[in-house]
């Protein structure tokens, strides 16, 4: 796996993918969309502006990848910051697992659009909701292999073939280099 981002002329960027990649990314991305989940579509007969004030969870997710996505905003302090906490995660969690799964699904269609081991295109506006869906596949890998520290974890990124982490392991630090050189393909 070595696609890296490279920026196009007039903003944007663009890597070159093979088939695996391909593959490898989608996969995640669907993943993600799983784990974020559906969302609630208002209906036909719904008031969209009552839509928009819906009150979302209060409660952290018990999925520590989940909790890792959608964090107490004030912390895990005293009953005054829990309470905070869970009043803006009222307000402002559904907008963000709507983000959050646009951001998914730009990327899994736009390698749905990309011809087989060919080069992705991105708008600048792609390229966000891809950092954005990068950012959210290494959280989530993270938590999964408890990734704290790199010097904690050091250990992790040096286990043998036989450990049934490596492949994630892998993907973490690939994941880690996409999102490192489209930052770098949009600051040029």
């Amino acid at each position: 796996m070595s696609g890296h981002f490279e920026a196009l002329p007039g903003g944007g960027a663009a890597v070159r993918l093979d088939d695996v990649e391909i593959s490898i990314l989608r996969s995640l991305a669907v993943q993600m969309l799983e784990l974020i989940g559906p969302g609630e579509e208002p209906g036909p007969d719904d008031d969209p502006l009552a839509a928009l004030f819906q009150d979302g969870p209060s409660e952290k997710p018990s999925d520590p990848a989940l909790a890792r996505l959608f964090p107490d905003a004030y912390g895990d302090g005293d009953d005054e910051l829990r309470a905070a906490s869970a009043e803006f995660r009222r307000f402002t969690e559904n907008d963000l697992r709507t983000r959050k799964r646009d951001d998914a699904l730009a990327v899994v269609r736009s390698l749905d659009a990309l011809p087989a081991g060919g080069r992705l295109e991105l708008s600048a506006e792609q390229c966000h909701r891809w950092l954005g869906a990068l950012n959210d596949l290494r959280l989530t890998i993270g938590t999964r292999l408890e990734v704290t520290d790199e010097d904690e974890n050091s250990d992790l990124y040096r286990l043998p073939d036989s450990d049934p982490r490596k492949p994630m392991v892998m993907a973490y630090l690939w994941l880690g280099a996409l999102q490192e050189t489209l930052v770098e393909s949009l600051m040029s």
